[in-house]
């Protein structure tokens, strides 16, 4: 149940995104409608991120797939990334459009990198077939929307 979020990594088409997808709702709701503390929501990512690589060795044990469609775990973690470190990184309050824009952004963002897989995400995708290789992947795409965030800010402060 917890590498395919409950079973959403069954569904036939394009499990990743929709386990994106789910993600993104997931922390929106935290964040904006719960109005859950950073640092439980922090912890919760923290444990998800540390039970993964368990959770899908055990999964894929008996499987000659290492990274099999079905586990969305991964995206939940890389998709968390920018959006968590995006809610944590203003001091002030966010509107509820300006929340959604960045959502969608990152949400697209994200499944082009862990789509595309530019290096290192392709490193890990390739060079490590186990529980490691699935979720750093992904991480590594979370991180590369942080990062063009970043760049495009600064960018624009410039303008």
């Amino acid at each position: 149940m917890f590498v395919t979020m409950f079973s959403l990594g069954r569904i036939g088409f394009i499990p990743g995104t929709f386990g994106s997808l789910a993600t993104v709702i997931f922390l929106f709701i935290c964040f904006h409608i719960l109005n859950i503390s950073p640092n439980i929501i922090l912890l919760i990512l923290i444990l998800a991120f540390a039970y993964s690589f368990i959770a899908i060795k055990n999964y894929t044990e008996n499987n000659d797939n290492k990274d099999p469609g079905e586990i969305i775990i991964d995206e939940f973690i890389g998709q968390s990334i920018p959006i968590y470190l995006y809610e944590i990184s203003h001091g002030t309050e966010k509107t509820f459009d300006q929340a959604i824009v960045v959502y969608i952004v990152c949400f697209i963002l994200f499944r082009f990198f862990d789509i595309v897989k530019p290096f290192p995400v392709s490193y890990f995708d390739q060079k490590h077939k186990n529980s490691f290789g699935v979720v750093m992947d992904d991480v590594c795409a979370g991180f590369y929307v942080v990062l063009l965030l970043i760049c495009f800010m600064v960018l624009k402060s410039y303008i």
